[in-house]
């Protein structure tokens, strides 16, 4: 936002040098972040009029003109197109000094005498406009000095505003805080009702009311837009950035600059029927003043007649529509339209207006009446006309709701650190535009329709901070109860699960939490993620459902950039939608996702270079588990996921319920990532991980143990997971470890079987186990393993 500073000073006017305002207004949030001067450094330079152009005798693009400088006529040699008899401009005489130290001389060109310089607004550091001589007005004073014509010793002050101050995005807030700030009044313009001067009306008809709860519109007949607007109107909103197009469209931006209300004239004649606020229809096309022509989505508010649209709500008008030099009659319209229905809509259509950057911020709704008698007030002043009725279509239920908000005395030292008087308090407030009721214990405070950022206790105290001066606050020491919270001694900690891992030689990733829907498909196709009602970009629009889809990404990314070697894993939320769909019953789950590819080890002479396998992550997996004492509760079950291979997928089940997923990516999944080795990766809910046992102590035994191995022959289809827990059961009490040391199919055994050599351990702890104890157990084993799985010694 660019505001001049003698703009500002017409509203209120602190006794302040500009550099102490700028830092007044800094300190209470509205961030200037420069101030520079509204032209160049220069002198000499008055305003004069072109006596006589003549064509110079030996150059086409040069003029020789007679130029009448006040107190003199001089002879001025100009290539400048517009030059011409009667033309009020610039003039540099010789000797003056222009920007950059340019010091202006007698000079001769091709053969003729020039004495001084025809100046553009670029050469005065005026704008960039170079195209051709300054025109001023025809009632410039010939012979004066062009500074004070046009009063250009003054600053343009540029305020970065946050996103929640869209009411400072017109002179009057910036005016409004200022005189806060200071104590001062403002000197706010008048705005008196217009009388209508005939019954001419344009009937409008609100078919979105929730888009659009308030539009006001008035018809002006017998305008004469061939008058110029006024030099005092053009100068302001070239300060301001904006350039001079003609009297309609320079008081709907100077209305815009000075209120913060966008404003659109509309040719009358142009329009056909009445006015329609609605949705566009899928297929409708609009051609903007921008020329550019866009095709409209279904969900974008439009302003349209009774036929086709003819504006982008809140965005941009259309050319059919839009005012010239010949337009008799104009409409104008004032309306507000709901911020968060209109945000990101310009942006769709790659756009970015100044009606549009304050719609999608939140624009006063009570100001669309001000803003007219305004605006008409100041076309009837510049252009003439006759002023109709104001129109006004309004839905009230769906204005913003302004609950009022309660402030209480004790908060203000317990969060701000300092107590405030209560007269300050209502001096503040009351500046702000608040209304303010003393109660028991503190204030309710009622909310202006421009302060869409106040909404509860909290916005208040910032508010008294702000403006108090944070500067000013004083330094104190914080002070608070603390107390060291229960931690279960059973629970890891995610800390020690994230160095273990990498100690493992994993490295934690964070990706983001919204991914591409064509991955999240591929990773999960069975589940409707939520999507983003306004996405960063089109591969990023939706939540993820599982941490693998970014893991997954960010090895890809590390593998086109010649990570042979890449072991990643990452802690965070996976959204899963409930049955419903979107938002309703959606479920935040902690997950632990770990993904590994590329060598086993790392390149060293003493290991070998061998692929990582399903069990290289399965140990580490394990190795994870069993940081909680839990290792052995956990199951890992043949299993299917559909980015994961069919033969190298295991589900993990805890206390009969899967908790994750473990296995490589499926062929196909490796291709479409374009992924050149196999990726092993695994999902399993945090809760899982992180949960454990207490440790518990057990006396050792002082009796030797016994140990038996036992190979037996089996299907290939039984798992030995499945078997080895059959023997436990039939071992007793005296089977404290097992161990499978051999898996074996080749010669020697049959085809479709497998050979699994299982190493078993006895003991006591209170005897030596006789032969006999071994043996019986033994026996109870083999006669488990024959009745349920048809297994047979080997021999």
């Amino acid at each position: 936002m660019k505001i001049s500073e003698q703009w500002l000073r017409e509203w209120v006017n602190p006794e302040l040098s500009i550099e102490d305002l700028a830092h007044q207004i800094t300190m209470a949030g509205l961030e200037v972040d420069a101030i520079e001067p509204v032209a160049g450094t220069f002198s000499g330079v008055v305003v004069a009029e072109i006596i006589s152009a003549e064509q110079h005798p030996d150059a086409d693009k040069l003029r020789v003109c007679q130029v009448n400088a006040g107190d003199e006529t001089v002879q001025i040699v100009c290539g400048a197109p517009n030059a011409r008899a009667g033309l009020k401009a610039p003039l540099a005489k010789v000797s003056a000094v222009l920007p950059d130290d340019f010091k202006i001389r007698k000079a001769k060109l091709r053969g003729v005498e020039s004495f001084g310089m025809l100046c553009a607004e670029q050469e005065l550091q005026l704008s960039d406009a170079s195209d051709g001589l300054m025109e001023l007005p025809a009632d410039a004073p010939v012979g004066s000095d062009i500074r004070d014509y046009l009063k250009l010793d003054d600053n343009l002050v540029e305020i970065g505003l946050t996103p929640n101050r869209a009411d400072c995005l017109g002179l009057r807030g910036i005016a409004r805080e200022v005189g806060l700030l200071n104590g001062l009044e403002v000197s706010e313009p008048e705005c008196a009702a217009v009388a209508a001067e005939h019954e001419d009306t344009l009937p409008v008809k609100l078919e979105a009311p929730g888009h659009c709860p308030r539009y006001l519109g008035r018809v002006i007949r017998n305008v004469d837009l061939s008058r110029p607007s006024p030099l005092w109107l053009q100068e302001k909103l070239r300060r301001c950035g904006l350039r001079s197009i003609d009297a309609a469209v320079d008081i709907t931006n100077y209305v815009l600059l000075e209120l913060g209300q966008p404003m659109h004239a509309f040719d009358l004649d142009k329009l056909g029927g009445g006015i329609v606020v609605r949705t566009a229809e899928q297929g409708e096309s609009l051609e903007l003043l921008d020329g550019q022509t866009v095709e409209l989505n279904a969900d974008t508010l439009v302003i349209a007649d009774h036929s086709v649209p003819v504006a982008m709500a809140g965005i941009m008008g259309g050319e059919r529509t839009a005012v010239a030099e010949g337009t008799r009659n104009i409409f104008l319209e004032a309306a507000f339209f709901a911020p968060d229905l209109l945000a990101g809509k310009a942006r769709g259509y790659g756009l970015h207006t100044d009606s549009s950057h304050r719609f999608e911020r939140g624009v006063d709704f009570q100001l669309q009446r001000r803003a007219m008698e305004r605006a008409t007030a100041l076309l009837l002043d510049i252009v003439g006309g006759e002023p109709g009725p104001i129109v006004e279509a309004v839905d009230e239920a769906s204005l913003p709701a302004r609950p009022d908000v309660r402030l209480r005395a004790e908060r203000i030292g317990k969060l701000l650190g300092f107590e405030l008087p209560g007269s300050e308090v209502e001096r503040i407030l009351s500046g702000l535009g608040l209304g303010v009721t003393a109660v028991d214990g503190g204030w309710t405070c009622s909310v202006p329709s421009w302060r869409f950022d106040i909404a509860i206790e909290a916005d208040l105290l910032e508010e008294l901070a702000r403006v108090y001066g944070y500067n000013n606050l004083p330094i104190t020491r914080i002070q608070a109860g603390l107390s060291m919270p229960a931690r279960e001694e059973s629970t890891l900690s995610l800390r020690f699960l994230r160095r273990h891992l990498a100690a493992r030689g994993y490295r934690e990733a964070i990706t983001y939490s919204f991914v591409e829907p064509k991955l999240q498909q591929v990773f999960d196709p069975d589940k409707t993620p939520v999507a983003l009602a306004n996405p960063i970009s089109a591969d990023m629009s939706v939540m993820r459902t599982s941490l693998l889809p970014g893991l997954v990404t960010a090895v890809l990314r590390n593998t086109n950039r010649q990570q042979p070697r890449v072991r990643l894993f990452e802690t965070g939320l996976r959204f899963v939608p409930g049955e419903q769909g979107g938002l309703e019953g959606l479920q935040q789950t902690p997950t632990l996702s770990i993904v590994a590819t590329g060598q086993r080890l790392a390149e060293s002479w003493s290991s070998a270079s061998e692929a990582v396998d399903f069990f290289d992550l399965k140990g580490d997996l394990e190795s994870v588990l069993a940081l909680g004492r839990r290792a052995s509760e956990f199951e890992f079950l043949a299993g299917s996921h559909p980015a994961l291979h069919p033969g190298q997928t295991a589900r993990i089940r805890l206390d009969g319920e899967d908790v994750g997923v473990i296995g490589s990516l499926h062929p196909s999944v490796q291709r479409e990532l374009d992924l050149n080795q196999p990726v092993f990766v695994c999902e399993i809910d945090l809760a899982a991980v992180l949960g454990g046992k207490l440790p518990g102590f057990s006396e050792l035994s002082r009796f030797p143990e016994v140990r038996r191995d036992l190979a037996v022959l089996v299907k290939d289809g039984i798992s030995a997971a499945e078997l080895m827990g059959s023997v436990r059961e039939a071992g007793g009490e005296h089977l404290t470890e097992l161990r499978l040391f051999d898996v074996y199919a080749g010669k020697g055994v049959e085809p479709g079987f497998k050979s699994l050599a299982l190493g078993l351990v006895f003991r006591d702890k209170s005897r030596t186990l006789e032969e006999e104890d071994v043996n019986l157990a033994v026996g109870r084993v083999v006669e488990s393993l024959q009745a349920n799985y048809s297994a047979e010694l080997r021999s």
